[in-house]
């Protein structure tokens, strides 16, 4: 399957769709997490490396408040507000430069980490169009 990465224009904010609810249902919440674990170990060896924890803990940290957030918005249990607040991710991503070129490495990870996890294309089709447009959100720094 091929992902379509979305051209980024400065000082856009598209309407974000939200993912199927039903990628919670086929996933759960292991294979969740597996699919934001695998993200992280491409992005740890990417050009954008830099903007990771460079120590496992934080690594770690990092991937369980990532997963927690993608449970979430899937349609499962409410973790990240409950351990961490409102999502807010703009605000949390502030403190790292975030170029488009970062998100677009970032996508592209994403896009592999996705196919590894053979989801049905409408659910991999779903989720991937949630974060192609989410991500233009993220970007801080041009």
């Amino acid at each position: 399957m091929e992902f379509h990465i979305s051209q980024y224009t400065s000082g856009q904010k598209p309407e974000v769709p939200l993912p199927s609810h039903e990628i919670f249902n086929t996933l759960g919440e292991e294979k969740i997490r597996n699919l934001v674990n695998d993200h992280y170990n491409l992005l740890i060896e990417s050009g954008i490396k830099h903007l990771f924890p460079q120590d496992n803990i934080g690594l770690e940290k990092a991937k369980k408040n990532s997963s927690d957030f993608f449970i979430q918005i899937c349609g499962g249990p409410m973790y990240f507000n409950k351990n961490r607040g409102r999502p807010m991710m703009y605000k949390r991503h502030l403190p790292h430069k975030i170029t488009p070129e970062a998100r677009q490495v970032w996508l592209e990870c994403y896009a592999q980490a996705i196919r590894q996890q053979q989801l049905p294309d409408d659910l991999a089709l779903s989720f991937w169009n949630y974060i192609d447009i989410f991500s233009m959100w993220m970007v801080n720094h041009w």
